[in-house]
């Protein structure tokens, strides 16, 4: 039986059609890694990632060529663009003209009380929320002296400081996220916001790594807090194709039974009793079926004395042997495959299945 997750009750915003918070689905976030100033790449990026599933795109809006093409990117996709700007609150109010649905700042660093103000108002005009994105690797001198180092309660007390200056302006369409690339300090510091606010958290570890270690501290760090009911949206951020990085966070929560998308595919490790290529057959068979979005078992199994049975679960599946293997659907045999033909087959009855 399923375990249900209590999620904390937070207040609900849209980043253009998208909800957060309020009990919406846990939303899939990436950033693009190309030259915001070059349309096309980053247009073709935005929309692999949003064929990939991802919900809503950020894009460092780094001066003023960015927010030009920003507009420009903006009228050829579909998927809701967040505008990352640091330092200079003009780029801000640009990126809003060019009709950014969200804003990543933090008010803190964007210029002066007159300049913040200007940017709030703004984006309270056409209703875009800002995300204050509180970072450990560049908190306030003030707080890193009076702590010492980046610790939860410090990245708490800045995201607080943040939070206190668009309150004080009459601005509530707020996000909060708390990122460093220490997964503990990342789990306490969101748990320590959690209990003090109620706006929409967004997860994430911050320069988390390369596809393994990145995986494994995102998959640690946000699903140990989407196990907890924090967090309504997220970024698996990893130093690899950004793609990539929607992809483990689908696998993130489906592992959690919080959101299914594309097919689950159940394969085992092998052992001396595999007699088939195992690790090319479940290859082919990821990629065929990397496009579809529905979500069903596929068992890719090395061994028919086994396969299966242990893979009872699957809707369909396949077990090699000998130069052959076996095709089986929640663990019933239905025919004997010829090995080279294993991966076309169950490929095929998948396609039929969703279908």
């Amino acid at each position: 039986m399923p375990i249900h997750y209590k999620r904390k009750t937070t207040r609900r915003i849209y980043i253009g059609d998208v909800p957060i918070g309020g009990g919406a689905p846990i939303a899939v976030q990436s950033m693009t890694n190309t030259d915001t100033r070059n349309v096309s790449s980053t247009v073709d990026q935005i929309n692999r990632l949003h064929e990939a599933g991802c919900e809503i795109v950020r894009l460092a809006v780094p001066d003023k060529e960015a927010a030009i093409a920003f507009n420009q990117i903006k009228s050829k996709v579909e998927t809701p663009l967040i505008a990352d700007v640091h330092f200079d609150h003009r780029l801000a109010l640009a990126a809003l003209d060019a009709g950014a649905d969200g804003l990543r700042i933090n008010p803190g660093n964007i210029g002066s009380e007159k300049a913040v103000t200007k940017v709030v108002k703004a984006a309270g005009d056409l209703k875009v929320p800002i995300r204050i994105g509180v970072n450990a690797g560049s908190l306030q001198k003030d707080i890193l002296q009076k702590y010492g180092h980046p610790t939860p309660e410090a990245m708490v007390e800045s995201a607080l400081a943040h939070v206190t200056i668009l309150e004080s302006l009459g601005f509530e369409l707020i996000k909060i996220s708390l990122k460093s690339s220490h997964v503990m300090n990342t789990i306490r510091a969101y748990e320590l916001l959690s209990e003090k606010v109620d706006y929409p958290l967004h997860l994430g570890v911050t320069e988390a790594g390369t596809l393994i270690s990145g995986t494994v501290k995102s998959a640690i760090g946000i699903g140990y807090l989407l196990a907890g009911g924090i967090g309504d949206t997220f970024r698996v951020s990893l130093t690899r194709d950004p793609v990539e990085e929607v992809v483990v966070a689908y696998e993130i929560l489906r592992a959690l039974d919080l959101r299914h998308r594309g097919p689950e595919i159940i394969s085992c490790p092998t052992c001396g009793r595999c007699e088939i290529n195992l690790f090319d057959l479940v290859e082919k068979v990821e990629k065929a079926l990397s496009g579809i979005k529905t979500s069903p078992k596929v068992a890719i199994m090395g061994c028919v004395v086994n396969g299966p049975g242990e893979a009872k679960e699957a809707d369909i599946g396949v077990a090699g042997g000998k130069g052959h293997g076996i095709l089986f659907r929640k663990g019933e045999i239905i025919k004997k495959v010829p090995e080279h033909e294993l991966a076309g087959i169950l490929i095929s009855e998948v396609k039929k299945l969703v279908n």
